[in-house]
């Protein structure tokens, strides 16, 4: 068999191996020993998709217009729909025929969008810690990405000072993303007022990926970018039903805002994609229109696990700041660890699995992230395993 490993994009050549399929082949090498493994680390809800929701999946199987190819943009009534809870969630009013694009999960849009604003050598400004995909999407669209340094004695938020003029210059993307993935940290509306100033001077289009919007444990919920004055202009927020309503499967997300940016990702996904699953959007106007006290019990949930979590973790001597929001504990590794090298420790010996910091960036060194998608009774023990070989 011929190998065209040597052949591969340029592009494709520069990424690094993607977080989670490395760790997705320590999971099965342990498995396949036959460990009793915890794992805690990909941000997959473990709990199934709302029974309203499969029921009325289960009814839209049935429509013979949803078996055939979809609108590249997506059903008005899914757009209708997602304008109405954004209105209802944060107030921000939405038209849906310009400023509402469906996409086949929000990683989807995410990985495109670079694609309609980014020409060789353009910049993308990407958050250091982060999710991959801002960085990894931006250099296969043959941009750069510059890391803005997310640091604990800023509140993990970025300093825009900090960028030097002749990248602010190449700048033609921001990303952004609170509640924030893996630091769990949140932003006010302060801070995005701030961005919404910054963008305003340096013409960047401003992406913010508000996933984990409905995955919080204070009184008052996160805010949306598109709330903070004159954020229309300037760019879009991404979002997604695989958080809030434990969808990650169905693959259904949908992209707010600017509807000059709605319009350049649209004609990406035009040319390469033919619209998301018609059965999964009816179930998708059935998951936002329909009751969302189950969305309220999985916060619940959530805080159960965070509050077991961060106090056995503290108990043992570990450093974290307990989560506003997201399930996610971002911890400090202890001294004469790196992340990676904890890791390992604890996969090797207390058959505990959680994710390195360094894989989300290179200031995500000295940390790693525990995901709160296993039940109380498992954290404990992992917190005790994790104890024994401190």
């Amino acid at each position: 068999m011929t190998d065209f490993s040597d052949r591969l994009a340029g592009n494709l050549v520069k990424l690094p191996p993607y977080l989670f399929a490395r760790i997705d082949g320590l999971r099965e090498e342990a498995l396949a020993k036959g460990v009793d493994l915890i794992d805690v680390t990909v941000g997959d809800p473990d709990k199934p998709t709302f029974p309203a929701i499969i029921r009325s999946m289960k009814q839209a199987l049935g429509k013979v217009e949803n078996h055939q190819y979809p609108s590249y943009v997506g059903k008005l009534s899914f757009r209708e729909a997602v304008a109405d809870w954004y209105k209802t969630r944060f107030g921000v009013s939405l038209d849906p025929k310009s400023e509402v694009l469906t996409l086949i999960g929000s990683k989807e849009g995410i990985g495109h969008i670079p694609f309609a604003f980014l020409d060789p050598g353009d910049v993308s400004l990407v958050p250091d810690p982060a999710y991959p995909v801002y960085a990894a999407a931006t250099i296969m669209a043959g941009g750069e990405p510059y890391s803005l340094p997310l640091e604990k004695k800023n509140g993990f938020l970025p300093d825009f000072d900090r960028v030097p003029g002749e990248i602010v210059k190449r700048a033609k993307l921001l990303f952004l993303n609170y509640p924030n993935n893996p630091t769990s940290a949140t932003a006010d509306m302060d801070f995005f007022d701030r961005v919404v100033d910054f963008a305003s001077r340096t013409g960047v289009v401003v992406c913010h990926d508000n996933a984990y919007s409905e995955t919080y444990f204070e009184a008052a919920p996160p805010p949306s970018f598109l709330e903070a004055e004159g954020a229309r202009e300037v760019g879009v927020e991404f979002h997604s039903l695989s958080k809030i309503y434990n969808m990650t499967g169905w693959r259904i997300g949908f992209l707010v805002g600017n509807s000059s940016v709605i319009s350049g990702l649209g004609a990406i996904k035009t040319n390469i994609d033919s619209g998301a699953f018609g059965a999964v959007q009816d179930a998708g106007i059935a998951a936002l229109t329909g009751d969302q006290r189950p969305v309220e019990r999985m916060r619940r949930l959530y805080k159960r696990r965070r509050n077991a979590l961060c106090r056995g973790l503290r108990r043992i001597g570990l450093k974290l700041s307990r989560p506003k929001a997201t399930f996610y504990v971002w911890c400090e590794v202890p001294k004469g660890y790196t992340s990676e090298s904890f890791c390992i420790h604890l996969l090797e010996k207390a058959a505990v699995l959680c994710t390195p910091g360094h894989g989300f960036g290179t200031h995500g060194e000295g940390y790693v992230r525990f995901a709160l998608t296993v039940d109380v009774p498992r954290l404990e023990e992992a917190v005790e395993r994790i104890a024994a070989v401190l």
